[in-house]
């Protein structure tokens, strides 16, 4: 078929659309003979073009070659260069996939023959970095950069007008319709076909509604993970390139979104919520108009139809074909998830995502002629809170597989009539435990259970629409009310009308029954709905309670805590993750969202009891009743207490200071050891953290807790290098060498007349990730310091309190006493506590130089609150736990390095281990941005942990002593799940 300048494609008038048949031989001499280019051709996947990637004879890229499809025009192919030579110019931050040229401006092209006709070949630049493409996670950052890619180039092509755009393209979704029907035929399993049909016409009709308002505009309309390229310089998959504009034409703008959301879905992992990021991205930079976001869900679905279609004819015609034959399984996937939603509910979602939410929907629902139970007055009923705010939740309840029942029996033996539970307030009774998905916990409706027979009636007039075993729904005004109930038969009959006070169902003593009220128009909505999905589905629902005489729940959404935090708390105080959940409650090693969203806590060393212990809160409870004052009056628990701390120490160290916090135990342990020896130089190790008052900052130099701590420190600090075995200068055997090197730079101090007053560290390593010290470290440390006359001090704020398993305090790993140790975080469960234990002659040759008053360490509750961790430490034998739930989490992680490279190894002891990931296991490259990610997608996954480390890139595994072992197999198995999914497994 002959070239002419101004003829374009017309996919309905073509009986299929085959790639050129080209050999990589042939690409060469196609580069070599007409485009003055000797290279190696790679072949490049493409399902209607032939495309070729040109290297030198060193491997150095050159270009790539593409061979359009004998069925494009050269107006198309000018088209495409033109446009993408527009969005190059319009975002200088894109890379561009533009055409080479001449030193004259014209294309690096020519003609070429292929056996299905003359075919126009040029050279394109090529964008390094590789494709998203692949079925690894998309992390929220890639998706948002997606959505802003496509925004950027419907903006830059918004004004360009070429003859080359005006084609009929199978993938333009201006024509889904016909292009799933001529080719549905394609698809041999009946049931998919018929699937990929309904989807259509019922995604067709919802376009069509709202097609005369979507703007037309010149498209990419194939932005997809195949076609955006990664950053080169960027270790995660965010892209900033663009390729292949085969599919330009001239269609509805949104097609642009639409397309590079329905790439999405394929990715492991990805759920339809996860794509939300992209929408919020895009209306960022190119606002969606309302017809616009009505139209986009079902757009989604479209491509995914054509999709499926066009894949299964594409392997039909060309069968050679393996790109196209490759895509078959990721297309089905891609249309699974796009229909796996009704499109109200994703339109919802989409309105929501872009602050177009509808308004709750309240007509005909405040104010009925009748109440719907007759015989129970609404102040006889009584409304259950199952949220996370909610008393009836304490001590685990939420936990309960029947906690709603418990309490509304509880609430029917005090004498309510009957029992209501709340709409749309997350449950946190539903909440699963340990689950990588979160629980159906949002109700769309209202659940009632009667401590005495009632009669279901009408509220008001309506027609009956269903009545059957278990079931009755009527019309309420422009509402559907859907009473169902496991006992009791209607009285009623479908098709009749009722009026207020008609009788629908009698319902016994003792019955259930679910109310919900939902919109004419809606899909069936489901009794309960995951939150993330919840501002899709309660659209489409009322509050049924103002039919049972009862107030509406009140939903007033407080987005903005955020915002309100940042406005009055100091911003040096930071959160953990971008978009955090909201922890109110927590129980045991849970940490619970407002949400109904159980996460496992894997950071929580502030609690080694586990959260909300009900000792804890007895104790707290019970002492603040009675007293709660200074430690100057006389009173018995902070005795009690100091003397069972001190007897957990060896000899000589007898004598305890009550403070409120670590940093504050650090500060006043530097004060000791400097008062007692006479010495103000303080020797201390790179790579700690040891709090933020003047003194224990001073001694702390952790690069991600300050970037200039080495730089600033005072001069009466002195550092010695982190003996870190597995990344320091010395590694493994050869760590012998930090003690010798540390012992000499003590000398050396005192040589030039400034001996060590004190020398502070962790007695094992924490904030690099729980590396333990060398054998014999502390001890030849120790006896250098103390040799010119300083203290030891040991920080054991986050390794003591048997958080090691097999030692109750770090220092007992080293075989040496300290002279000074600093001592919080688990002192209190969470309860501001800390301490500093030394030997009497220490602690009075301070006494000498002024007096210690805090005014609420060692306070009444704190001391009480102090003895009952020690018991239930025992009691407990928590210890005991951290060796045998430790030591398995320590195996299990261990084996995960065998299917994931990136892990380096496994730090650490008991309950306080550190997982280092690293890009190289030889050079040990830190992967601190993959780090971040897995943390992130590790939330996601319902695990909350965190990164430590100078370059944080270690997952600090600190949880509360109390965790299980079903526990911690969830976390190993959720960690696997998803490095997998991440791409790091081999």
């Amino acid at each position: 078929m002959p070239h002419t300048e101004h003829r374009t494609i017309d996919f309905f008038a073509e009986d299929a659309l085959p790639a050129p048949r080209t050999t990589p031989a042939e690409a060469e001499l196609i580069a070599a003979q007409n485009l003055g280019i000797n290279a190696r051709a790679e072949p490049l996947g493409s399902q209607q073009d032939a495309n070729f990637l040109l290297r030198d004879g060193n491997g150095t890229v050159l270009a790539v070659l593409k061979i359009a499809n004998p069925a494009f025009g050269p107006a198309e192919i000018e088209a495409q260069d033109t446009a993408a030579d527009l969005i190059a110019s319009a975002y200088p931050d894109l890379r561009v996939a533009t055409v080479l040229r001449h030193p004259d401006g014209t294309p690096r092209g020519t003609t070429v023959d292929t056996e299905s006709g003359p075919a126009l070949a040029r050279l394109l630049r090529h964008l390094s970095g590789g494709a998203l493409s692949g079925p690894r996670h998309l992390s929220p950052n890639a998706v948002a950069a997606m959505g802003t890619i496509a925004a950027k180039v419907s903006t830059a092509l918004r004004e360009l007008r070429h003859p080359g755009l005006d084609r009929v393209l199978q993938w333009d979704l201006r024509h889904a319709d016909r292009v799933v029907a001529r080719l549905a035929g394609h698809i041999d399993e009946p049931e998919r076909r018929a699937a990929v049909q309904d989807a259509t016409a019922e995604a067709w009709a919802r376009v069509q509604e709202v097609a005369a308002a979507l703007p037309k505009q010149a498209v990419h309309l194939d932005l997809t993970d195949d076609n955006l390229i990664r950053r080169p310089d960027s270790r995660l998959p965010v892209p900033d390139g663009v390729i292949d504009f085969g599919d330009l034409t001239t269609s509805w703008a949104v097609s642009e979104l639409a397309v590079s959301l329905s790439s999405m879905l394929h990715h492991d992992g990805i759920e339809l919520h996860h794509v939300l990021p992209a929408v919020r991205a895009f209306h960022t930079v190119r606002p969606l108009s309302a017809a616009e976001a009505e139209a986009l869900w079902p757009l989604v679905v479209l491509r995914a139809a054509c999709l499926v279609v066009s894949g299964r004819q594409q392997v039909a015609v060309d069968a050679d074909n393996a790109y196209a034959k490759a895509a078959l399984d990721r297309e089905w996937r891609i249309f699974e998830q796009a229909v796996c939603l009704p499109l109200p509910v994703m339109t919802r979602l989409v309105r929501n995502a872009i602050g177009h939410a509808d308004a709750p929907v309240t007509a005909d629902v405040d104010v009925p002629e009748l109440p719907l139970l007759r015989g129970i007055a609404a102040d006889h009923i009584a409304v259950l809170d199952l949220s996370t705010d909610s008393d009836s939740m304490d001590g685990g309840a939420w936990l309960d597989t029947d906690a709603e029942g418990t309490h509304s029996a509880a609430a029917l033996a005090n004498g309510a009539a009957a029992t209501a539970t709340r709409y749309a307030q997350a449950r946190l009774s539903l909440a699963p435990a340990l689950s990588t998905v979160s629980g159906a916990t949002v109700p769309t409706g209202v659940d009632v259970r009667l401590g005495r027979a009632a009669v279901l009636q009408a509220p008001g007039t309506g027609k009956v629409l269903a009545a059957g075993a278990g079931i009755v729904e009527i019309t309420h005004g422009q509402l559907v009310l859907t009473a169902s109930f496991p006992t009791g038969a209607p009285v009623v009959a479908a098709g009749a009308t009722v009026r207020a006070g008609d009788d629908l169902v009698h319902l016994p003593a003792g019955s259930r029954a679910r109310f919900a009220l939902r919109t004419s128009s809606s899909p069936i909505v489901p009794p309960l709905v995951r939150p993330e999905y919840a501002a899709g589905w309660l659209p489409l629902t009322a509050d049924p309670a103002p039919l049972l005489g009862l107030a509406p729940t009140d939903r007033a959404e407080r987005t903005d805590l955020l915002e309100r935090r940042s406005a009055v708390f100091a911003t040096v105080q930071e959160h953990y993750y971008a978009t955090p959940p909201r922890i109110e409650r927590g129980w045991r090693h849970h940490l619970l969202s407002t949400d109904g969203r159980s996460y496992l806590d894997i950071v929580n060393n502030v609690t080694p009891l586990g959260h909300a212990h009900p000792r804890v809160e007895q104790t707290v409870a019970r002492q603040l009743r009675r007293l709660n004052t200074n430690s100057r009056f006389h009173y018995a628990s902070v005795v009690e207490f100091t003397e069972r701390l001190a007897a957990l120490l060896p000899e000589p160290l007898d004598t305890v200071f009550l403070v409120n916090s670590g940093s504050e135990a650090v500060d006043l342990g530097l004060r000791l050891a400097i008062g007692a020896s006479g010495r103000p130089d303080v020797v201390a190790m790179r790579e700690a953290y040891h709090g933020w008052t003047y003194a224990s900052d001073a001694v702390s130099t952790s690069l991600q807790d300050n970037p200039n701590a080495l730089a600033t420190r005072p001069s009466w600090v002195h550092i010695v290098d982190s003996p870190n075995s597995y990344r320091g200068r010395h590694r493994g055997a050869d760590a012998a060498r930090y003690a010798p090197e540390a012992v000499a730079a003590i000398d050396e101090l005192a040589a030039a007349g400034r001996p060590a007053g004190a020398f502070v560290s962790e007695t094992f390593y924490g904030n690099a990730g729980g590396v333990a010290l060398p054998d014999g470290y502390l001890t030849e440390v120790y006896a250098a310091v103390r040799r010119h006359g300083g203290l030891a001090v040991a920080d054991e704020v986050q390794a003591g309190y048997g958080r090691l398993g097999h030692w109750f305090w770090g220092f007992e790993q080293q075989q040496v006493v300290p002279d000074i140790v600093c001592v919080a975080k688990a002192m209190g469960n969470g309860h501001p506590l800390g301490a500093v234990i030394t030997s009497r002659s220490v602690a009075d040759r301070y006494r000498e130089q002024g007096y210690f008053f805090s005014s609420t360490g060692g306070s009444p509750v704190s001391s009480a609150v102090g003895l009952t961790v020690l018991d239930t430490l025992r009691d407990e034998d928590l210890q005991g736990n951290a060796v045998r739930v430790g030591d398995r989490l320590k195996s299990r992680l261990q084996a995960l390095a065998d299917r994931h490279p990136v892990i380096g190894t496994v730090h650490g002891s008991g309950l306080y281990l550190g997982l280092e990931l690293v890009r190289d296991r030889v050079t040990l490259e830190p992967a601190t941005e993959e780090t971040a990610e897995l943390c992130d997608r590790m939330l996601d996954l319902g695990v909350i942990v965190q990164p430590t480390g100078d370059h944080l890139n270690i997952l600090k595994i600190k949880p509360p002593l109390c965790i299980d072992t079903t526990a911690v197999d969830f976390f190993a198995d959720t960690l696997d799940l998803a490095l997998t999914q991440l791409g790091y497994s081999r």
